[in-house]
C-alpha cells in the first residue's frame, strides 16, 4: 500500500506523538517510583527481606531497651527499695518473655510487609521494562520504515 507524502507525514507525526507520550510516562514512572523500584530489584528476594530483618532486629531491640531503661528511671526508688532477687528475676523473665514475643510478631510483620514489596517492585520492573522494549519496537519500525526510501509500511 502507497501514501502520498502527507499520509506519510501524518502518520509519522501520530507515531511521534505516541512515542513521546510513551517516553513522558516512562520518565514520571521513573521519577516517582524508580528509584525504590531499582535499588529493590538489585536483590534476591530472600536476601532483600533478611537484610531488613536485620535491621528490624537491631531497631526493635535498641526501641526495647530505651523503653526499659526510662521505665527502671521511672521506679528506681521501687526498685531499690522494696524488691528481692527472686522479683528481680522473675521481673527479668516477664521482661525477656514480652521482649521475645514483641520481637516475634515485629519481625513477622517485617518479613510480610517486605516480602509484598519486593512483590509489587517486581511486578511494577516487568511492567516498565515491557514499556521500554515497546518504545524500543517503535523506534526499530520507524527507523525501517525511514531506510525504505521515504515509504512507511504498516505491515511488519
Amino acid at each position: 500500500m502507497d501514501f502520498t507524502p502527507r499520509m506519510q507525514q501524518i502518520l509519522l507525526i501520530m507515531l511521534n506523538e505516541d512515542k513521546v507520550r510513551y517516553m513522558t510516562e516512562l520518565a514520571i514512572f521513573e521519577k516517582n517510583k524508580g528509584r525504590e523500584m531499582f535499588s529493590i530489584n538489585r536483590y534476591f528476594k530472600g536476601d532483600y527481606i533478611s537484610g531488613q530483618l536485620f535491621r528490624s532486629f537491631f531497631a526493635y531491640t535498641f526501641s526495647y531497651l530505651l523503653v526499659m531503661l526510662l521505665w527502671v528511671l521511672y521506679r528506681l526508688e521501687d526498685l531499690l527499695g522494696a524488691i528481692s532477687f527472686e522479683e528481680l528475676t522473675a521481673l527479668g523473665k516477664k521482661w525477656g518473655f514480652w521482649y521475645l514475643a514483641g520481637l516475634a510478631a515485629y519481625l513477622l510483620i517485617t518479613r510480610t510487609v517486605y516480602a509484598r514489596r519486593y512483590d509489587y517492585a517486581s511486578r511494577v520492573q516487568i511492567m516498565y521494562s515491557a514499556k521500554l522494549k515497546h518504545l524500543v519496537k517503535r523506534y526499530d519500525r520507524q527507523e525501517k520504515g525511514n531506510h525504505k526510501g521515504g515509504k512507511l509500511s504498516l505491515i511488519h
